[in-house]
């Protein structure tokens, strides 16, 4: 199976002002070449023993493995749910163009 160096990472947050936030930080952090924002979506999942249905924001950021742990960081110290999803997707194919765009946009500064 060939290494797979792109991702996207999905995370979702309660409000559209805290998912710019979590997106604009991870893109001039360089952790993320981009972030795309979902209109809100309803999820239903248990927490904390009980059936809880809330509407929130998803976020899917592109990124590369090598930048993979840097963006999980980020996101951990940035969100403030207790326990933030955080589920990473290889990218088994795309535009060459564009994932050398990625990999470009989240190489450290410097």
């Amino acid at each position: 199976m060939a290494e797979h160096r792109h991702l996207t990472v999905l995370t979702t947050t309660d409000s559209e002002e805290k998912a710019r936030a979590l997106a604009a930080g991870a893109v001039e952090a360089r952790v993320a070449a981009c972030a795309q924002i979902s209109a809100p979506v309803t999820s239903v999942y248990r927490w904390a023993g009980a059936t809880q249905t809330e509407r929130e924001w998803q976020i899917l950021f592109k990124t590369t493995t090598a930048r993979y742990e840097d963006l999980e960081t980020y996101i951990k110290g940035a969100h403030d749910y207790d326990t933030p999803e955080i589920i990473a997707t290889p990218i088994v194919a795309g535009s060459g163009a564009y994932l050398a765009w990625l990999e470009e946009e989240t190489r450290p500064a410097g």
